[in-house]
């Protein structure tokens, strides 16, 4: 049963200029699926609450929850969240919440993750399963960024790409490429899209900004991906 839960914050993690990893200790957590999120209420002094949703961006863990907060620019709840709730602080949690947006190693095929931005919270909750899982289906994530300061779990999804096997991490750059770089900067196109002997078996997740999740959900209709195996959820 879902109901507001006290959670303290334990740890932070710049991921970005932005961008934040937040981890809490929920007391009696019941436990999440990957690609779920949480409700965050904060309530000030004076009685004023405000209510933000965050994905969840690990499987579960006991007690303990993962959050990425993308902090937004003029936002009442985000830059505080990011960079000013003291480690020890206790805000409230209501969760978790979604039951579309999943993925469970139980669920067979090819799985295909597309993230734009600090939309890769979701998927980087469902990538770890698959990593922790004794799954063998081909795993691909693509993900789109402007340019290498704006990546996210840099160094793990570094550590991922150079083990190799069934599961294969691309980074997109849209503006600026690293040096070396084999893709010029551009937007995602269907070259991009790994290729499949049936695409219309895979399970697609797509998370990011509107456009750039409409700009995915059309690439991969045109490649073959039947509508029905293909999840998205946007922001902005």
């Amino acid at each position: 049963m879902h109901g507001w839960r006290r959670a303290r914050l334990t740890e932070r993690t710049k991921q970005t200029a932005t961008g934040r990893t937040l981890r809490f200790e929920v007391p009696r957590w019941p436990g999440h699926l990957p690609g779920q999120h949480v409700d965050v209420r904060l309530t000030a002094d004076d009685g004023y609450r405000a209510v933000r949703s965050y994905s969840l961006a690990a499987p579960a863990d006991a007690d303990v929850i993962e959050l990425g907060v993308q902090a937004a620019f003029g936002g009442e709840v985000s830059p505080y969240l990011a960079d000013d709730l003291p480690v020890g602080a206790e805000v409230e949690v209501e969760g978790p919440l979604g039951g579309w947006f999943v993925w469970t190693p139980g669920d067979p095929g090819p799985l295909l993750l597309i993230a734009g931005g600090s939309g890769i919270v979701p998927l980087m909750a469902m990538l770890r399963a698959r990593l922790a899982s004794e799954s063998d289906d081909p795993c691909t994530l693509l993900y789109s960024v402007r340019d290498p300061d704006e990546v996210w779990y840099a160094a793990e999804l570094d550590a991922v790409g150079s083990v190799g096997g069934t599961v294969c991490v691309r980074r997109l750059y849209t503006r600026t490429a690293p040096d070396g770089s084999a893709r010029p900067p551009e937007r995602m196109t269907e070259r991009d899209l790994p290729v499949l002997p049936s695409p219309a078996q895979a399970r697609c997740y797509v998370c990011g900004p509107t456009g750039f999740v409409e700009h995915a959900g059309a690439l991969l209709l045109a490649a073959g991906h039947a509508p029905d195996r293909i999840r998205t959820e946007r922001f902005g």
